[in-house]
């Protein structure tokens, strides 16, 4: 029997109902269930791919090539899950679904209406998510915050959905996570916003079975009565998240707080349990992360030169990349968030730059701050600074060689003039005639193939290896011979070895890039090679080994 667990979130947004979903989750899978995960986005946008990370974060990419929000990084990384993009339901989608049905006649001539067809479609597509995985879990976040006119029919639907499953809270539960402020003036924890968020919840139709309190402290016992109390649920239901120093304790803090263990009891899964517990992980692979994590012997500082720093979320992968290995090398590794277009004087670049024991260039879109990023790439080349630049920051890289090695002074992307006499990036063959924006790039997993001998063999260990993608233009070929004699190795290539997915220069002590996105991949407990590598390099090049 698949069950369902739909977390909602009140007063305001974002305060963690992805986190307090990926925690969930990863609790339920130390304990020896299978879990799958849904977002539900009220956007109407179909995917968040043409989003401005200044508007909505990072855009994460799944394995099968959906782009979607930030919180699907957390699933992956939480619960180790490689999630399609089915598991991501908007109203976007949902709604081109109902329109296309509709046009082909397929309602018979019924008018069509939000309710039964739009609710009907999202209830479709969840169930078609739990039947494909077969879990014993489904998670469902339903993204915004309810009393929001956009989630009104994702929560008709989930209302609708306990029922068609016979109103049983031990098939279909409700957690509501909601904003317990605390007034400083008096240092009371306030429950009123948590009492009207629920009473909007149960206006729509739908009881809550346990309150998540996210403050900033845990709650008082009499806050939790309170909320107890005019809320409606058991004291043991309501549950504290208070902030965490890192995201990465929050499972440890709802574990400690009887959660997982009051989902279990009320959806009836301990028989379940006793039969999956022997084989069941634990958590303690989680919890010596996590000391790892908190427990650095050593330091290191990395500028991230990006486009979109003033929003950190635009950069969300990363950062967590950056903090699995961390862990992994009992680093503590100090962020610089650096604007790129700031490093477009000589002054800057010594000033910003000159402090830094590494840095990372990531993706991006645009010819704004192009120049600061290139010359970003120019300093760590020249200074033998430890370099990993990504997607865009791979294409600036071989710019930049292309300029300052090759003497192609006008070297440069067609994205960015698309005159230039040295195209060394050039627009994909497969993009050309592409007008659409959405979901039109490369996108997702596809093999790679190293050289054996290069660095990146080394890194990987394997001749072939699997990454996601997200971009439009690539190297162009005809240039390569040139890089190669100059010293400059595309050390990863795709299968047919027509496009270049690796370069790096074998005689400095680590100035690589990839086309791919390495930060997709990297889990806890397993960062990312590349990523690692970079990191182990600065530790050597610092004498930290």
């Amino acid at each position: 029997m698949t069950r369902f667990i739909i977390i909602t979130g009140g007063v305001l947004s974002g305060l963690g109902k992805g986190i307090v979903t990926s925690s969930l989750g990863k609790l339920l899978k130390s304990r020896g269930f299978s879990v799958t995960a849904i977002k539900m986005d009220p956007y109407l946008n179909c995917d968040a791919g043409t989003m401005n990370p200044f508007e909505h974060g990072e855009v994460f990419v799944l394995r099968d090539g959906a782009e979607v929000d930030l919180d699907f990084g957390n699933y992956e990384r939480f619960m180790d899950l490689d999630l399609c993009g089915e598991d991501n339901i908007t109203t976007g989608k949902v709604y081109r679904s109902v329109i296309e049905k509709e046009r082909s006649g397929e309602y018979l001539g019924k008018t069509v209406q939000i309710i039964p067809h739009v609710t009907d479609e999202i209830i479709r597509r969840i169930w078609k998510v739990a039947n494909d995985a077969g879990t014993d879990i489904v998670l469902i976040e339903l993204g915004g915050t309810v009393g929001d006119m956009e989630s009104a029919p994702f929560l008709e639907a989930s209302r609708q959905l306990r029922m068609e499953l016979g109103d049983d809270i031990k098939k279909c539960f409700f957690i509501h996570t909601t904003l317990v402020p605390t007034l400083n003036v008096v240092g009371e924890q306030k429950t009123k916003p948590t009492q009207h968020s629920v009473q909007e919840l149960r206006a729509i139709g739908i009881e809550p079975n346990v309150i998540v309190g996210r403050s900033d402290r845990y709650l008082e016992s009499s806050t939790k009565k309170k909320i107890s109390l005019f809320c409606d649920v058991p004291v043991e239901a309501v549950v504290s998240s208070p902030d965490a120093s890192n995201i990465y304790r929050v499972p440890l803090i709802l574990e400690d707080e009887g959660l997982a263990d009051y989902v279990m009891k009320k959806m009836d899964m301990d028989p379940l349990y006793q039969e999956r517990k022997s084989d069941a992980p634990g958590l303690e692979t989680w919890k010596q992360f996590l000391e790892r994590f908190e427990n650095p012997e050593s330091e290191i500082t990395i500028a991230l030169v990006g486009k979109y720093c003033d929003l950190k979320d635009a950069y969300t992968s990363h950062e967590e990349a950056l903090n699995h290995c961390r862990a992994f090398t009992r680093t503590l590794i100090k962020m610089k968030y650096i604007e790129s277009e700031d490093l477009e004087t000589e002054e800057n670049i010594l000033k910003l730059l000159g402090d830094v024991d590494g840095i990372l260039i990531p993706g991006g879109f645009g010819v704004r701050g192009i120049n600061g990023k290139i010359n970003a790439v120019h300093y760590a080349r020249t200074n033998n600074i430890p370099m990993l630049s990504i997607c865009l920051g791979f294409q600036v890289s071989v710019i930049e060689f292309a300029r300052n090695v090759l003497g192609y002074q006008d070297a440069n992307s067609s994205e960015f003039d698309d005159r230039t006499e040295h195209p060394v990036i050039d627009l994909m063959a497969m993009q050309r005639g592409i007008d659409m924006m959405g979901g039109t790039m490369r996108l997702g997993a596809e093999k790679v193939m190293l050289e054996k001998g290069s660095k990146a063999y080394g890194i990987y260990g394997t001749e072939e290896i699997e990454e996601r993608h997200r971009h439009r233009y690539e190297v162009n070929p005809d240039y390569k011979d040139e890089f190669e004699e100059r010293g400059f190795m595309f050390s990863g290539k795709t299968l047919n070895k027509k496009r270049m997915e690796i370069f790096e220069i074998p005689e400095h002590p680590f100035f690589m890039g990839c086309q791919f996105h390495p930060e997709f991949i990297s889990r806890p407990t397993k960062p990312a090679p590349l990523f690692l590598a970079f990191v182990n390099a600065i530790r050597e090049r610092k004498g930290l080994t």
